[in-house]
């Protein structure tokens, strides 16, 4: 059974938040990264801005919805979310009242839990159950159904216990993802996306198409983006801990710094500058307000003030990008 791992909560005039950490059971590892336990109480909505990470991700909600936003799509409304791998940031935004559990997972524990080829999925967001190949019709279950089963449950240790069980049973009866398409992506998760795609092939024993083609099935991404996207995810990193853009840009793999610059202002709709420089002044590492990065240790997101509306420009910018100095969401 899962444990929390970290458990931390906080309530003032603003309101009150709570959230859990806990490891998967490791018949899920290291397909299933994490689970995350939400409950939060706040006075006012809440806005996000989402970089694509190098993962997928299942919301699974208890009652209030979400309103996710991407470039070029119309707004999602909805309780539960999968959102596949992506390029391109996302914007989301929540009413100040938000509960569920935030499963965190590899692009190929995805395609073997839904059995969706994940290219039909990427940069989109999309309910689980409305997935081609949904699990309420494969194993008469559906994620709705989980997600009230969760909901009822008196604990995060309850929860976490059910979501393991399921989880299992869906993995168990799911669709096989490919061992050369697992230890692809772990060695390009591993060197960062460094290695090159010629080199990843020929490590699996597969020619650079038969790499690509079963790269768009089981990862979304072909190899080259995908290690565009792992790329940019450490520079993000980076840069938060302080290093500047060009030693980012020297120790990343890029050409140079408005190489850098171009592809930050592609996946994540602003520039280092504006992307530091919020997160510099946003609350994220303070008593008594919770984490906003979805992804442990890494520099995923930007909290945004609800006065001004941040929207995607004709660029594919995220125009209006300033941090909230209120608690998160």
């Amino acid at each position: 059974m899962s444990e929390a791992v970290r458990r931390r909560s906080g309530q003032g005039a603003w309101g009150s938040w709570e959230t859990v950490l806990a490891r998967p059971d490791p018949r899920l590892r290291p397909g299933v990264i994490s689970y995350r336990g939400l409950r939060l109480r706040l006075d006012r909505p809440r806005r996000r801005l989402e970089a694509p990470i190098g993962a997928a991700t299942l919301l699974l909600g208890f009652e209030e919805p979400v309103t996710v936003t991407r470039m070029g799509r119309p707004p999602a409304t909805l309780v539960s979310v999968f959102a596949g791998p992506t390029t391109t940031p996302a914007l989301g935004e929540h009413n100040g009242r938000l509960s569920g559990i935030e499963v965190l997972m590899t692009p190929w524990a995805s395609f073997g839990l839904f059995g969706t080829p994940l290219y039909e999925v990427i940069d989109r967001t999309i309910d689980p159950d409305d997935l081609p190949h949904a699990l309420g019709t494969r194993r008469n279950s559906s994620v709705r159904e989980l997600s009230t089963a969760l909901a009822s449950l008196p604990t995060w240790e309850q929860r976490f216990g059910l979501l393991d069980d399921v989880l299992v049973r869906w993995s168990e009866a799911g669709t096989p993802s490919s061992g050369r398409v697992v230890a692809a992506w772990s060695e390009l998760v591993r060197t960062w996306g460094a290695v090159p795609v010629r080199s990843l092939a020929d490590e699996v024993g597969w020619s650079v198409r038969q790499l690509e083609n079963r790269f768009r099935e089981q990862i979304g991404l072909g190899p080259k983006v995908a290690a565009r996207v792992l790329r940019l995810q450490r520079a993000r990193r980076l840069l938060a801990a302080g290093h500047g853009q060009a030693e980012t840009a020297a120790m990343c793999g890029f050409y140079d710094q408005a190489h850098l610059s171009g592809e930050f202002r592609t996946m994540t709709g602003c520039t280092p500058r504006e992307f530091t420089m919020a997160r510099g002044v946003a609350p994220v590492s303070q008593p008594g307000v919770p984490a906003a990065d979805r992804m442990a240790g890494e520099a995923t997101s930007l909290l945004l003030t609800s006065a001004r509306s941040a929207v995607f420009s004709k660029t594919g910018r995220v125009r209006s990008v300033h941090a909230d100095r209120r608690p998160a969401g």
